[in-house]
């Protein structure tokens, strides 16, 4: 199975589900605090770059759910700023494949699947 380094916000539900369902599928995971990973513009960009600005947010994040940040308005130097300032803002989780790089922001499932799978382990 696959090693992932999983950015993760500590304490959330949903992303201890991901985890679960990952684990149940027999891929190990390098857990990583999502809100203080050091995270430059680079950084964040090779997670990000290949997404449209508006799908690098949270939208659960208090500021974007408020109406105070709207991400369809932001070019892509605003958006980084407000993300390395605010790492809550940041989609999560984001997961990097040890074996070749690879990336992917957010766990949309169908997409997980093409990633990693998900299929439980059996055995």
């Amino acid at each position: 199975m696959t090693h992932l380094v999983f950015f993760e916000k500590p304490g959330c539900a949903g992303n201890a589900r991901q985890r679960a369902l990952l684990e149940a599928a027999g891929h190990t995971l390098d857990r990583r605090n999502l809100l203080t990973a050091h995270w430059t513009r680079e950084r964040l960009l090779e997670f990000l770059a290949t997404l449209p600005v508006a799908q690098w947010f949270n939208r659960a994040a208090p500021r974007v759910k408020s109406g105070e940040i709207v991400p369809e308005q932001l070019d892509a130097a605003s958006a980084l700023a407000l993300l390395q300032a605010e790492p809550l803002l940041i989609r999560r989780p984001l997961m990097q494949r040890t074996d070749d790089g690879t990336r992917l922001v957010g766990f949309d499932t169908a997409e997980v699947e093409r990633f990693v799978g998900t299929a439980p382990r059996s055995g």
